[in-house]
């Protein structure tokens, strides 16, 4: 049964200290979404909720018609994979991933050839009989997914699952997570510290910071247009150039910076939220040309980072960080332009940065 978690005006504190600031999510029918953010910003506490491991201080949890709000944790039938795996020592892989079912009465032959089934899914064909010991950490990650999908569940939580395995394994990891995830058509909801994790594997995202939703949008609006100064820093959008609109420029708007210069932004490219805004660009978004219109800067360090030099950059707004082609290296000291490629640029209102 597929079912939608909604979490509505929740609070929690541990002791003193307020963890989540009445958050509101929903979760649909069948999708997946990651709670995503540094250490302290409450994914972890929204996980534990809902798993039932903590109380919220006030608001509401569901799951699909079920309030689950006090409901004890074993009575919420949801499927957890943890980030140290959870697995049983003594178990074999088949007792591990049945282990669930026996916890809820189905008779041994049922719960063993279902979880052999299970154990063939993920990709364990032939590791039935070993013991957690003498496994991979990936292997391991495996059986605690299969553990959790093959009672049913209709959540699946995730807390930080793939952050002790090497990188080209967690990418294997998280295409098998998302394809297992959307087989079974299961509710999902991913905590995890890493962006490109949480942008390749979910359908929406949610930024957190000091216990509120700052973003919950799909990865690639995220990327290419975030809410305000906070979710803009988080995406890579590294320079912050406050600007105001000055007068209209043909088929732009001529904005003004610190320190005079001004930079012309065509309305086919940008739209100006406001007089007072704040022109935020990744590296790549700022391209370092020998002339041009755009920023007046001039190169301070170059940096090789193999598909291009990036430069820090001053300019009458401060410092900024830009990219050059390999082609035509700069040498500290010189006098550049700092080119806009909109694709990596955005206009935030002054009043949310």
């Amino acid at each position: 049964m597929t079912v939608s978690l909604t979490l509505q005006n929740v609070s929690a504190h541990y002791g003193p200290t307020k963890v989540l600031d009445d958050l509101s999510l929903h979760v649909a029918e069948g999708e997946l979404v990651s709670l995503l953010g540094a250490s302290g910003c409450g994914k972890t506490t929204t996980l534990r909720l809902v798993a039932g491991f903590l109380q919220p201080s006030s608001g509401t949890i569901g799951l699909g018609d079920r309030d689950l709000t006090r409901l004890p944790a074993h009575s919420r039938n949801i499927g957890l994979v943890f980030q140290t795996y959870a697995l049983f020592p003594h178990l074999t892989v088949l007792d591990n991933v049945a282990f669930g079912l026996k916890q809820r009465g189905m008779g041994t032959a049922e719960r063993r050839a279902k979880a052999g089934e299970m154990i063939e899914r993920v990709g364990l064909s032939g590791f039935a009989d070993r013991y957690p010991a003498n496994l991979s950490g990936g292997q391991r990650q495996r059986v605690a997914l299969a553990r959790a999908l093959v009672i049913e569940p209709p959540l699946l939580m995730f807390d930080e699952p793939l952050s002790n395995l090497d990188a080209k394994l967690r990418v294997d990891m998280r295409v098998e997570i998302r394809r297992l995830q959307r087989a079974n058509g299961t509710t999902a909801l991913y905590v995890t510290h890493d962006q490109e994790e949480a942008f390749s594997i979910s359908d929406r995202v949610a930024i957190m910071n000091a216990g509120r939703i700052e973003q919950l949008d799909s990865p690639e609006v995220l990327y290419s247009r975030p809410a305000n100064a906070f979710v803009a820093d988080f995406v890579g959008f590294e320079n912050m150039i406050r600007m105001k609109a000055i007068a209209e420029a043909g088929d732009g708007v001529r904005a003004e910076m610190a320190g005079g210069a001004t930079l012309d932004l065509y309305k086919a490219d940008f739209t100006v939220p406001a007089r007072d805004f704040v022109f935020a660009a990744r590296a790549e978004g700022l391209t370092v040309a020998r002339e041009g219109a755009g920023i007046p800067a001039r190169i301070g360090l170059r940096t090789y980072l193999g598909r291009a030099y990036q430069y820090r950059c001053e300019t009458p707004a401060g410092e900024v960080v830009a990219n050059g082609p390999l082609s035509d290296p700069f040498a500290p000291g010189d006098a550049v332009t700092l080119l806009p490629n909109p694709d990596q640029c955005c206009l935030l209102n002054a009043e949310t940065a």
